[in-house]
């Protein structure tokens, strides 16, 4: 019966799971028909290659505890070879369907992986990341200058539409290569998440947790990076490769520091700590370079303010808001604290407009003074030469502040009540 019982066991199935993961394929499905248009089509698509890229990232980060200053090496030599691939399909050197191209580029960033992190793995903390900034300095620079490789500062350009259609598939239209995306993407994320879950990916925590017990227990730490530094590369690579098929050129720029900084920026902003908060970063990477930067010259400032409150105030990133607020709506205190989120919400856009007038004043002074005195913001004209508009900005920004002062401290009352109240909830619970 021992033995029956050691082989036979029931495992109920997670129910929870399977809903998330078909509702995240229903969304991959559905979002082309609800974003029509080929410019919404097209910033999804960089979505889906990003959501890899960021994903892989805290792959390091955020599972290993490894800082890297030089992700988008990986990404970016993956890219190079998944379009030298391409055109040497395109000129009938080798045959190979336009939908395998990016595995090209996964395997060019694994190799380079390979290579690069033989070196830099040999560290960890800091030094680690010094060295990742150095390799990512050292191969932009090397971009400039082996135009036969990397294309001088022009790059490097392609055609997606090469060979015969499959099943009427040229990857012309971009519905199609948004939707090669998005099956990369969901396989990619399935992946990387069923990684995490494995031996390796216990023990790649625990490197990031205590790297000292587990030299103790018999593992070497260096390996254990090692490793996750060559699967990284990998999915980088594709992300890499996806994004050859989607804009039909590579240029220095995708090896660049800010390429790097920008994954690592917003896959902060999202959250390490948890698995879909790369996800969340990887959205707002790509709205606000393609969405925000069109609205307003001084979107680098926003987006630095926005990181340095994060920090301050939410240093597990949007992710650890979210499942802060499931936490209490699952003992169902949510209703309890949902005015004090109103509350602040309001006061907080109320300073910011005003902050936000103010900097726009600004740069319409230093950049487009020649246009004239007047500046559109959010429906308002400001004149950058009358007092009213400073004295109205700067009247609407401390009046903001000060109320949400008050908002704030009486959202702590109410969150301290609530947090007391889940601990009792949790040690009843406990006890019956």
């Amino acid at each position: 019966m021992n033995n029956v019982s050691a082989v036979y066991q029931f495992k109920p199935v997670n129910v929870a799971r399977w809903i998330i993961w078909s509702l995240f394929a229903l969304i991959l499905i559905a979002a082309p028909y609800y974003f029509k248009s080929n410019f919404g089509i097209s910033v999804l698509t960089q979505i889906g290659t990003v959501i890899i890229s960021a994903l892989a990232y805290n792959l390091l980060l955020g599972q290993g505890g490894m800082l890297s200053f030089g992700h988008a090496v990986y990404a970016g030599l993956g890219s190079y070879c998944a379009v030298h691939a391409l055109n040497a399909v395109a000129a009938g050197v080798f045959y190979m369907p336009v939908s395998l191209i990016p595995l090209v580029g996964g395997l060019g960033g694994m190799f380079f992986a390979v290579l690069f992190g033989y070196v830099t793995t040999r560290k960890s903390g800091t030094t680690f990341a010094m060295i990742t900034l150095g390799i990512s300095e050292l191969v932009f620079a090397m971009s400039l200058m082996f135009s036969e490789f990397f294309g001088g500062e022009a790059g490097i350009s392609t055609n997606r539409v090469v060979g015969e259609a499959f099943w009427g598939i040229t990857f012309g239209p971009q519905i199609q290569v948004y939707y090669l995306v998005a099956i990369y993407t969901f396989f990619s994320v399935a992946l990387l998440y069923a990684l995490t879950r494995t031996p390796l990916g216990r023990i790649l925590n625990a490197v990031r947790d205590n790297p000292e017990r587990v030299e103790f227990i018999g593992f070497s730490t260096r390996q254990v990076r090692y490793i996750a530094f060559i699967i990284t590369g990998f999915f980088a690579g594709i992300s890499g490769g996806l994004g050859v098929i989607n804009f039909e050129i590579v240029t220095a720029e995708v090896v660049g520091p800010v390429r790097s900084g920008a994954v690592l920026l917003f896959t902060f902003l999202g959250g390490i700590t948890f698995f879909f908060g790369p996800i969340i970063g990887a959205i707002l990477l790509v709205v606000t370079y393609v969405l925000l930067s069109e609205f307003t010259k001084a979107w680098l400032l926003y987006l630095g303010m926005a990181f340095l409150f994060m920090v301050m105030y939410a240093p597990g990133g949007i992710a650890s808001l979210i499942m802060m607020n499931l936490r209490l709506a699952a003992f169902g205190r949510l209703g309890k604290i949902w005015f004090a989120y109103i509350g602040l919400g309001f006061t907080a856009l109320m300073g910011m407009a005003g902050a936000a007038a103010m900097i726009e004043m600004l740069y319409h002074m230093q950049l487009n003074s020649a246009l004239g005195p007047l500046v559109k913001f959010a429906g308002v004209t400001l004149d950058t030469e009358g007092v009213n508009s400073w004295f109205g900005s700067v009247f609407v920004m401390l009046t903001g502040i000060g109320l949400f002062e008050v908002a704030r401290r009486h959202y702590l009352r109410d969150w301290n009540e609530t947090q007391e109240y889940i601990e009792k909830e949790v040690k009843r619970r406990e006890a019956l």
